[in-house]
């Protein structure tokens, strides 16, 4: 629990944050989808979408994506829920479980739209949820491995949560978090693994499917180092743009 906890909430009080959280995020998502996905406006249907093949819809960003916000997603509510005075096992297994619920029941809404329930985006939601639970309890292991998103400076559509043309997702291993380097200069950097694509939001012939490895600053060490935890805890989850060197290869090519 955190400091501010002298006693663990009682299981009542825990259940009504729960209901109270999944609910609120649920609400959301209906709100969203009926303003930007066309939710309840057929009938229910699903879809097979594939993973990352290069004649999906997306090129497999789409499921980089959904695994990067169910991940997120339990982190938050993990560490809402320690706020909450839930004890820190806890709050990362109810975290994980109402992100998968949260997002879950986007799949549902999604089943009434254009899109359809998608069994791949259902399972990378799942995953997302298992890394961000596993690495929410694990701090070694968090301090060494980072799951990133990049926004461009070149937006695609008013809607960044589908602008997949301008996102990239990443791995981000940081040096810092290994012993060997505390006291060596290769601590202020990073090796990443990432993804992206390019083309296929209108389908055209030169569509790209790029994975990347990429020589990083490592940025949380930097601003937490500074007494700028905040900061740091942000960039535990998002790329800023231009602080990499990436080497990248179209698996089209």
């Amino acid at each position: 629990m955190t400091s501010d906890c002298n006693t663990e909430a009682s299981w009542q009080q825990q259940r009504s944050d729960l209901i109270k959280t999944n609910l609120t995020g649920i609400g959301i998502i209906t709100a969203w989808g009926l303003a930007k996905w066309d939710y309840f406006s057929n009938s229910p249907k699903s879809a097979d979408e594939d993973w990352f093949q290069n004649n999906t819809d997306e090129g497999g960003a789409d499921k980089a994506g959904h695994m990067y916000t169910s991940y997120v997603t339990t982190h938050g509510l993990s560490y809402m829920f320690e706020t909450w005075c839930f004890r820190k096992d806890d709050a990362a297994l109810y975290g994980a479980l109402s992100s998968l619920a949260i997002l879950g029941y986007m799949e549902i809404g999604d089943s009434f739209s254009d899109y359809g329930f998608s069994k791949e985006d259902f399972i990378a939601n799942s995953l997302g949820s298992l890394l961000g639970y596993y690495l929410y309890t694990s701090p070694e292991l968090a301090d060494k491995l980072d799951l990133r998103w990049e926004y461009g400076l070149h937006p695609t559509g008013s809607d960044f949560t589908t602008d997949y043309e301008n996102s990239k997702y990443l791995f981000a291993l940081k040096l810092n978090g290994f012993e060997t380097f505390h006291d060596t200069f290769l601590k202020h950097f990073e090796l990443q693994l990432g993804y992206y694509v390019h083309g296929f939001d209108n389908q055209i012939d030169t569509k790209e499917r790029n994975l990347f490895f990429a020589i990083g600053l490592n940025l949380t060490d930097l601003f937490k180092r500074h007494s700028y935890r905040k900061t740091a805890a942000v960039l535990k989850y998002i790329q800023i743009p231009e602080t990499n060197m990436e080497f990248e290869r179209d698996l089209n090519k």
